[in-house]
């Protein structure tokens, strides 16, 4: 054979493996969705990307799989760029045995994440499974530990996102709740362990328990919730862009054309002088943040807590806040679930964490003490205190008790604490403190009102008041609200070169 002949049968074969079957891919664009391949080209910059193992394929011969197709094995795999910036995907392809996962499927995910590692670059999964390969069977089962292992390897090293596009169910659905972050599209996806007919209630669908809205809200396994692919994709593309590449770059730094020095009135007339109206945080966040962006994750579940990145003179930063109009911004399981997380994150990729403060507490319920919220609550202080990022904590509200302590204070290692001059800094607020001290004399009826409101008064000015905390040095400055993004730029600058060792150890134990 020619050389020629080589070239064309290679051509011809490629060109088989890319073009794939047409009526499949017919099938999937009438369902308004897009071919695995589609997905890379949608997502990568133009022309970006490179295929690796493209003619791989299954070498198992039971229950007449050897007579089956199978165009790279039902996973489209390799690397190319966002925005310039080195990334691997892989994209499972359900025209090819509905994108089920087997041998040299997870083979092919496994260099792609071996690449990563080495080259120290996100690593993007897309999602359209029906689950396992049932005629590899333990072939299958040894693919799925060996992406598993992979993604654990992984996690703290490079970024690890999902996208979930069509279905996920199985011990498919460990690969999102692996990763760092998941994205998922409103309608045509589900994401479940056990489908809904194996379940002890027969009343439960794919919309109830496996839906986009379902794991947003309860589970909180999906952070990004997006109306289509197309839309998924472009979201997924800028929000990578958010994101060092891996745990030894710093934080990105862009150019912006947003003044450092700003000053936001705005945030003079939202701070109020009754501290239990609440505050939106969401309000206070774009306010500070450059060009007033933020990209919140996981919006929708544990609304108490509000997580996600903002930039502050160009630099990513972490954000935690207590939402207090949501529940009065009580610290919950939940919410602390979700905090312990992001931090973790933001830790590991050298991300800043910037805290509002505005907690009244612990959520007082049966519930919450069913689920044990001090094992939470302990979690999230641990997060807090191990994280050796530079951390800046605003309190713009109530500081009370130990939650406040647990809210990156400065009592567990905040390197710079501001406080504005309507907060407070109390074990409890004033009223309750003083009727627990006094608690005989108002048992006896032997202490006026008058009186009862002078000791309130007097408490909040000896204990409560952020002056109080400050004359301590547990807060280290207050400030004018509408000067808080230039006073906490001003902290980060300081704070940039921050380097600081802690004693070795494998695990933390909380």
């Amino acid at each position: 054979m020619s050389i020629q002949n080589m070239i064309n049968e290679l051509t011809n074969r490629r060109n088989v493996i890319e073009t794939g079957r047409e009526e499949a891919i017919s099938k999937i664009h009438a369902d308004s969705k897009l071919t695995a391949r589609e997905r890379i080209e949608e997502l990568l910059d133009t022309n970006s990307f490179v295929e690796i193992g493209a003619f791989v394929k299954h070498r198992t011969t039971d229950f007449n799989l050897s007579v089956k197709d199978t165009p790279a094995d039902g996973v489209v795999t390799g690397y190319g760029t966002v925005e310039g910036r080195l990334v691997y995907v892989y994209s499972q392809d359900v025209t090819v045995l509905g994108g089920a996962l087997g041998e040299m499927h997870a083979k092919k995910i496994c260099a792609v994440y071996d690449m990563a590692m080495k080259m120290g670059a996100p690593i993007i999964a897309l999602l359209d499974s029906a689950g396992v390969r049932l005629q590899e069977s333990t072939d299958a089962l040894d693919g799925f530990g060996q992406i598993f292992l992979k993604q654990t390897l992984a996690s703290g090293v490079v970024p690890q996102i999902t996208a979930v596009l069509g279905t996920c169910g199985g011990g498919a659905t460990l690969i999102p709740s692996l990763s760092d972050f998941t994205f998922m599209t409103k309608k045509a996806t589900s994401l479940f362990v056990n489908s809904p007919n194996s379940l002890d209630s027969k009343t439960e669908t794919l919309e109830t328990i496996a839906s986009a809205d379902f794991h947003s809200k309860e589970t909180g396994i999906v952070d990004f919730v997006c109306e289509d692919e197309k839309d998924l994709l472009a979201e997924l593309r800028n929000f990578v862009n958010l994101l060092p590449s891996n745990n030894f770059e710093e934080a990105p730094i862009f150019d912006t054309n947003d003044d450092l020095n700003r000053v936001s009135s705005e945030l003079n007339e939202i701070a109020p002088e009754d501290l239990t109206a609440g505050i939106d945080m969401k309000v206070v966040i774009s306010q500070i943040a450059d060009n007033n962006m933020f990209v919140e994750t996981k919006a929708n579940y544990a609304v108490s807590m509000l997580t996600g990145f903002i930039r502050l003179n160009g630099q990513t930063v972490g954000v935690l806040a207590n939402q207090s109009v949501e529940n009065d911004g009580l610290l919950t399981s939940s919410a602390c679930e979700k905090g312990t997380k992001f931090i973790g994150f933001c830790d590991s990729f050298n991300i800043p964490i910037v805290t509002l403060t505005d907690v009244a507490g612990y959520n007082a319920t049966v519930a919450e003490e069913k689920i044990g919220i001090s094992k939470l609550v302990s979690k999230l202080l641990c997060a807090f205190a191990s994280a050796t990022v530079p951390k800046v904590n605003v309190v713009v509200g109530r500081g009370y008790g130990t939650a406040y302590v647990a809210m990156n204070s400065k009592h567990i290692g905040a390197d710079f604490v501001y406080a504005w001059p309507n907060s407070k800094v109390s074990m409890m607020n004033a009223d309750s403190a003083v009727r627990i001290m006094y608690a005989d004399e108002l048992s006896k009826t032997s202490i006026s009102t008058e009186d009862i409101n002078n000791k309130t008064a007097e408490y909040e000015e000896l204990q409560a008041s952020p002056y109080a905390a400050a004359s301590r040095g547990y807060v280290d400055d207050i400030i004018e609200p509408a000067a808080t993004r230039k006073r906490v730029i001003v902290a980060l600058e300081m704070l940039y070169s921050k380097r600081e060792s802690r004693p070795e150890k494998k695990h933390v134990t909380v």
